[in-house]
């Protein structure tokens, strides 16, 4: 790759000691510039004032918000309730967060409660918030044949948790035209199944909102007029086309636009996956069929969930519910009647969600495969972590150990919270915090109960799974490449276990 040389990564406001670059299979490092004032003056160009002095991290975290505080004015219009009446802006501002942060928790039933406009508002935002606000305006850059400035770059970069500049403006191209195709497919295999149910109108509706918000990993639905407020697809739990056009829309979503480019590669010219793409290959299937596995197991007998069913549905329902639960938010049966091995299985799958770079949520695959694979290692008596002929680095296990902490402590706290002060049992907590974490969005029925502050916090916590875990993953990856080990202290002698 060629260097980017000192004046550009004073523009992009890069001082730190190193620049890394490229994947697991090899890393270019690019020496530190200290001319800040140089650094500044270049910059002034870039855009206003308050905004020149705002790093990419602050420009992320005040710009999801805005987006949400637009989506919350819209939806508390009267033209966006069903009964056209003024939405509270609490349920307003719950379901914008909801939507930008591609969760998919709600207090009031999406299909019964908002009107067309509102639906379209809601699946507007789903797409802002999966794709990112920044690949929306580097679009538009294109279009109007402006060129894409190196913040902005790097601001594309941080918003998908890259360390890479390198074809950033082609990767955003792949990223949104494979999501409209993709998006385009799903919603013509749904509307077949639609369109006989609720007429032309309604059924291609219906298939386009239920595509995008299935590959954005949201898991909003209107179905509540057919089958019941807060239903879900429970009463399409039967159909085989309808589950698996759903599964396969989660799946690609989740896997990362970082292994589609890897799967054209190899299509294209027969290139090697690289091992970041093997391993969550490997990762998904492991999850995906074990899961199904074992919620055969959990819920064979169960007479509320599985009990009933004939064989075949069983098998699809399991394996929805595997898929449904690493991020996307779906729901083919009742969650709060699912048994307890059930539940905390759930809770596992959506603390782990999809990959990076993609629209799904979770502390990530490949960062808790990771941890896994060191602690596996380790107790094995190695010194070293190796991955597919590749050696894991100490820095790379230390950002994943930190992320799986941070992830745990933020769930851990608000399971405490929803517990003392919400009334809610410790698994329905737990349940509804880890959802909210991981930017899942199933239910048990518990946050349309909750209070005010409950669900105030439930919003912060959504927040923080979808930025606040981006914000984290940059912080310490540039607190690693900026840090100076001018100074070696002696060994610290301590008893460990």
């Amino acid at each position: 790759m060629p260097c980017l040389g000192t004046s550009c990564c004073r523009i992009m406001g890069f001082w730190v000691n190193y620049l890394t670059v490229g994947d697991s299979d090899g890393i270019i490092r690019y020496p530190r510039t200290v001319d800040r004032s140089a650094a500044t003056a270049e910059f002034l160009g870039l855009g206003g004032a308050a905004l020149r002095k705002l790093n990419p991290t602050q420009i992320i975290a005040i710009g999801f918000p805005v987006i949400m505080l637009v989506g919350t004015i819209l939806l508390m219009l009267p033209i966006s309730s069903a009964e056209h009446v003024m939405t509270s802006p609490l349920v307003a501002a719950f379901t914008s967060v909801s939507a930008t942060c591609v969760t998919g928790l709600v207090v009031v039933d999406t299909g019964t409660y908002f009107s067309t406009f509102g639906h379209v508002v809601i699946l507007l935002l789903i797409q802002i918030g999966a794709l990112g606000f920044m690949s929306f305006a580097v679009i538009l850059s294109m279009l109007i044949r402006r060129r894409v400035t190196p913040r902005e770059r790097m601001l594309i970069a941080q918003s998908y948790g890259l360390n890479s500049l390198e074809h950033i403006t082609d990767l955003v191209k792949r990223i949104v035209a494979g999501t409209l195709l993709f998006e385009l497919i799903g919603a013509l295999i749904l509307a077949t199944q639609f369109v006989p149910i609720f007429g032309w109108g309604r059924g291609l509706w219906y298939g386009v909102f239920h595509s995008v918000t299935a590959f954005c990993n949201a898991g909003f639905d209107i179905l509540g007029a057919y089958g019941g407020a807060f239903s879900s697809l429970s009463s399409f739990a039967d159909n085989p086309v309808v589950c698996l056009t759903v599964i396969f829309l989660i799946l690609i979503g989740g896997i990362g636009f970082l292994v589609w480019t890897d799967v054209i590669n190899f299509l294209r010219l027969r290139r090697r996956f690289s091992v970041y793409s093997r391993f969550v290959f490997f990762l998904s299937a492991v999850l995906l069929l074990g899961g199904a596995i074992c919620f055969l197991l959990f819920e064979w007998s169960n007479p509320a969930t599985f009990g009933d069913m004939p064989l075949g549905e069983k098998l699809l329902s399991a394996l929805f519910q595997s898929m449904t639960l690493r991020t996307a938010g779906f729901s083919a049966v009742d969650n709060a009647a699912l048994t307890d091995p059930s539940k905390l299985l759930g809770v596992l799958l959506m603390f782990v969600g999809g990959a990076s770079c993609s629209t799904a949520g979770g502390v990530k695959l490949v960062t808790v495969g990771v941890v896994i694979i060191a602690v596996v290692r380790t107790m094995a008596g190695h010194r070293e972590i190796n991955l597919f002929g590749r050696r894991l680095t100490p820095e790379q296990f230390m950002r994943a150990a930190v992320l799986v902490f941070v992830q745990f402590a933020v769930i851990l706290l608000g399971t405490i919270v929803l517990i003392a002060h919400g009334g809610a049992s410790p698994m329905a907590a737990l349940y509804e915090v880890t959802s909210a974490a991981g930017t899942v969005g199933i239910s048990m029925g518990l946050t349309p109960a909750l209070g005010m502050l409950e669900q105030i916090m439930l919003m912060m916590i959504m927040y923080f799974g979808r930025v606040g875990i981006l914000t984290v993953t940059y912080a310490v990856a540039r607190g690693q490449s900026s840090a100076q080990n001018c100074v070696t202290y002696p060994d610290a002698n301590l008893l460990i276990g």
